[in-house]
């Protein structure tokens, strides 16, 4: 494991050091606290309202997004036509809970409509041809397709043939033709003014119903009892909890934590989540679980639990799901360890910048997982590619500040599809191209990729005297929460710390012990996987640590502790 990189935020500037006095003066917090809001782009008390006060009102207009009229237009007309609507996604997280919030609240008035999930094996991701022949032998004649069908132009001609109309609801990059569809959402489309580009495919298709809602005077509540599920993709799909997105989180959490649909209820129970629901705990005990049923069976049981209202039965739909996730925890696991065999027992791999692994057996379902896997032990961009239909398929996965979708665009040639983000992406190309595909993909990356890229780091907000920490500064610190990509846990740093008494190793891996910076109170300190550290802290010598900040709960006593992140030795002091 390389040394990691702590990568300071930008010093603030006169201007934003005044700004800064102002702010920790007119809502009345610590220079640090004002500073970790101005960082956040939070200049004054308006702001900081809207900040920490997130209201729903503060939602963008939907009909500013392009072809938004178009789609409502369409989805009136089906429904006043009587037409069969097919509701279709994706079998992620973000696709399976666009499904079940668009069909759900549709089927709340309207009857004429099935959902259609792909199966990850046989048709792999996005528009299928099977799905377009599924909706013409069933006499459907509107797709609504949430999480996908942005590059599905062939298909979308297809369904067209057989007297289907398409509306997209997408958030992936489009390429430089759009489909043929009666409307085609995405707030990424080059021609869209759309203010806020990075919702999820569920939150665009929140939007088209937010839509429908407003121009056929529908009560919206009716529509955001449905955040629940919002929040889950949100999450999942490791998209900015900024502008949008971050007021959706934070309505779509309180709904999670008092009053979740009986599928998620069912979920949170399985996954054992005692505590209140954040982002990081819907990442890690919702997301996974959900993304199993697509991953060891199909997508499809994930709706259906989703979807469920009966407590008994959604009890054994979820306890499916969790069977499925153990089970996928044993390929990730597996799968992982011959992975980083393969890279270690190659000297050419070993060496190079990006890592591109090919073995025909391995499971599709958890290639994404090991490709992130993998990079947490060779930090560079990542492909690992299985059997697939005859094909090599395969999933992407890249390090900050890398764009692996760019990468794999300019080898389009050897590939048959692609698609995806910055950080992630999937690919399918014949097995006889993935030599030439490792080659060329591994040249671009060299020419690319920044040394500093190819080194783990941790973003670090402020440096922090331990005297600063109290209560009240943890108390507010909280309340800048949902936390997420955008706006991250504040991490911070100490100095010249030193331990006030002797550490305590746990379950042999785990490390804790108290540190102290001048005349500071102590604080507990954790540090998992860090066991290793132990005769370090026992020299006695003060060192550095980046932490983030937490609260414990044991026996209904409260005390805020520090969750280590990364320690330096040998530089302090």
């Amino acid at each position: 494991m390389n040394e990691k990189r702590w990568i300071s935020s930008p010093e603030l500037n006169s201007e934003q050091q005044e700004i800064v006095k102002s702010l920790a003066g007119t809502i009345n917090v610590s220079p640090f606290l004002a500073a970790l809001l101005v960082q956040r782009g939070v200049h004054d008390f308006e702001q900081a309202r809207t900040f920490f006060r997130p209201e729903l009102d503060h939602l963008h207009d939907p009909f500013l997004m392009k072809d938004m009229d178009r789609a409502v237009e369409r989805l009136t007309q089906a429904i006043g036509r009587g037409e069969k609507i097919l509701v279709y996604g994706d079998y992620d997280v973000d696709g399976t809970t666009s499904v079940t919030l668009f069909y759900g609240f549709l089927r709340t008035f309207y009857d004429q409509l099935d959902y259609y999930i792909p199966d990850r094996y046989v048709e792999g991701y996005g528009v299928s041809t099977q799905g377009i022949d599924y909706a013409a032998e069933n006499g459907f004649t509107l797709i609504v397709a949430l999480d996908c069908g942005i590059k599905s132009i062939d298909k979308v001609s297809y369904a067209l043939s057989k007297g289907i109309d398409f509306i997209i609801c997408d958030h992936h990059r489009p390429g430089n033709e759009l489909p043929p569809a009666a409307a085609v959402l995405d707030p990424k489309r080059a021609d869209c003014a759309y203010p806020y580009k990075e919702l999820t495919g569920c939150g665009v298709g929140f939007k088209l119903l937010h839509a429908f809602c407003m121009q056929h005077g529908r009560d919206e509540t009716e529509l955001f009892a449905y955040l629940d599920l919002l929040v889950v993709s949100i999450a999942s799909d490791i998209v900015p909890i900024t502008g949008e997105n971050r007021v959706l989180a934070y309505y779509g959490l309180q709904r999670l934590n008092s009053s979740p649909r009986t599928g998620l209820k069912a979920l949170i129970k399985i996954a054992g989540i005692s505590n209140a629901l954040d982002i990081t705990s819907v990442v890690f005990g919702l997301g996974p679980r959900i993304n199993a049923a697509g991953r060891i069976k199909h997508a499809k049981e994930a709706v259906r639990l989703l979807l469920c209202e009966d407590e008994d039965e959604a009890d054994e739909f979820a306890s499916a799901i969790n069977k499925h996730n153990s089970d996928r925890r044993t390929f990730d696991t597996t799968i992982t360890d011959e992975a980083l065999a393969m890279i270690q027992n190659d000297a050419w791999l070993t060496g190079a910048k990006s890592t591109v692994l090919f073995k025909e057996d391995w499971h599709k379902g958890v290639i994404g997982i090991v490709a992130s896997r993998c990079i947490e032990h060779f930090h560079r961009p990542t492909i690992i590619l299985t059997q697939s239909n005859g094909k090599a398929a395969g999933s992407a996965r890249s390090v900050p500040g890398f764009d692996v979708y760019e990468a794999i665009e300019e080898c389009a040639e050897l590939l048959e599809q692609f698609g995806g983000h910055t950080f992630a992406a999937g690919l399918t190309l014949p097995i006889e191209n993935v030599n030439a595909f490792r080659q060329r993909f591994e040249e671009i990356v060299s020419n690319r990729i920044l040394p500093d890229q190819l080194l783990p780091m941790i973003n670090v907000d402020m440096e922090l005297d331990l005297e600063a920490i109290s209560w009240k500064f943890y108390n507010v610190l909280k309340q800048m929460s949902p936390f997420g990509p955008g706006n991250m846990m504040p991490m911070f740093v100490s100095r010249g710390v030193s331990v006030a008494k002797k550490p305590t190793i746990m379950k042999e891996k785990h490390i804790k012990f108290d540190v102290y910076q001048g005349n500071s109170p102590a604080f507990t300190t954790i540090a998992f996987g860090m066991a290793h550290i132990y005769p370090d802290l026992m020299s006695g010598k003060p060192f550095d640590i980046c932490y983030h900040l937490d609260e414990n709960n044991f026996r209904d006593q409260r005390t805020l502790q520090l969750m280590l992140k990364d320690i330096k030795f040998g530089t302090a002091e």
